[in-house]
């Protein structure tokens, strides 16, 4: 862990870093459950026994930075130490995964950890953009080459020269447009539209694809020559529920990043739950749900009643759909109930809650009226 020396103590985590300010952006758990002693270039934490494993999350999520992908598991430890390997080589690489695994991450790793890192990294979502001005803006084009063409463009290959280019969702790539490519990648040149003359390219390939390109390519849909230039070293990312070890790592960047002023302490019985979830939207729907627990939140801890999933277990089923708002509605008329609770007035708990004493009437009206929220 660069930058911090940690050291386990039963329950006591002691973590020496004199340079980053960690306590500014932790708010630690109750004082029953978590204390903080902070002493001339040592932050001592000490937290129960099932808080040590978001509790190491987090430093190392506070130390790592924010180029470096979050990971616990060693599936993804493997993973990341094989794509620092893969980013020495200039080689072309294809990453396949389910949506939200983290593709573009580990592309935009190859890359800060290549040769290459010093010149830029475009990427290019090839199911965004329809044929005509895909082809215009992956290849570019001279002036007068189409109407409303009244100045040339270089397009984004050649915006890429000597740094690398990311192709997401390549499998989307039509198929007139495949075999284009395919003459870039092996001449290592590109023909802008219009132009009589293709001009050589010093660009790194990175291509991602949420579809299995080799069924792909059974299917008629993809290239066959094109995928085996792509593939030259393929990776793979797992989905999330296959790296459970991975959550709260994540969870702590994620908080990291999202929370506004101290982040909220993931309780150990929350990260079990989250642990138990299947994950059907895999990294960004947890990020979802961390979201939604930062607003459900009212206290310095995000406990599993702050936590709503986009999908519900329901017994003999693997998960059944649910009314996502009404769930939030419900979660935050427990928040407002236990804040008013415990504040001594109307106005202390909408400071609390961070709105208006006005704001807090009107949601008190209607938790009063009848309702279909879910139970």
């Amino acid at each position: 862990m660069p930058g911090l020396a940690q050291i386990d103590l039963g329950d006591t985590l002691l973590v020496t870093d004199g340079s980053r300010p960690l306590w500014r952006h932790v708010a630690l758990a109750r004082a029953a459950r978590s204390k903080a002693l902070i002493l001339p270039g040592r932050l001592e934490l000490r937290v129960a026994p099932a808080d040590h494993e978001f509790a190491t999350a987090l430093i190392a999520a506070f130390a790592a930075g924010e180029e470096r992908p979050a990971a616990a598991d060693p599936a993804s430890r493997d993973l990341l130490a094989l794509a620092g390997r893969v980013a020495a080589h200039d080689v072309t690489v294809l990453i396949e995964g389910e949506t939200g695994t983290g593709k573009e991450g580990l592309a935009r790793l190859v890359h800060t950890l290549s040769p290459r890192r010093d010149s830029p990294l475009v990427a290019v979502n090839c199911a965004a953009l329809p044929e005509t001005m895909l082809e215009a803006a992956l290849f570019g084009h001279e002036r007068g080459a189409f109407t409303g063409a009244s100045a040339p463009s270089r397009g984004l290959i050649r915006s890429a020269d000597k740094g690398s280019l990311l192709l997401d969702e390549v499998s989307e790539l039509p198929l007139v447009l495949q075999a284009k490519l395919l003459r870039t990648l092996q001449e290592r040149e590109v023909l802008a539209i219009g132009a009589n003359r293709a001009e050589a390219v010093d660009v790194r390939f990175i291509a991602c694809a949420n579809r299995d390109l080799a069924g792909e390519v059974a299917a008629g849909r993809f290239r066959a020559d094109l995928f085996y230039r792509l593939a030259v070293f393929p990776l793979r990312t797992l989905p999330l529920k296959a790296r459970p070890d991975d959550i709260a790592a994540i969870a702590a960047r994620w908080l990291l990043r999202a929370a506004r002023g101290l982040v909220p302490w993931l309780t150990a019985s929350a990260l079990a739950r989250l642990k138990a979830h299947d994950w059907p939207g895999n990294v960004r729907e947890l990020g979802n749900v961390l979201d939604r627990a930062l607003v459900l939140t009212a206290g310095d801890t995000i406990d599993p009643e702050h936590l709503v999933f986009d999908r519900l277990p329901v017994a003999g089923l693997a998960s059944a759909a649910a009314p996502l708002t009404g769930i939030v509605r419900h979660h935050e008329d427990k928040v407002i109930r236990s804040v008013i609770a415990e504040s001594h007035s109307r106005r202390a708990a909408a400071e609390r809650l961070g709105i208006s004493e006005r704001t807090l009437r009107y949601k008190l009206a209607a938790m009063r009226r009848p309702s279909t929220t879910v139970q």
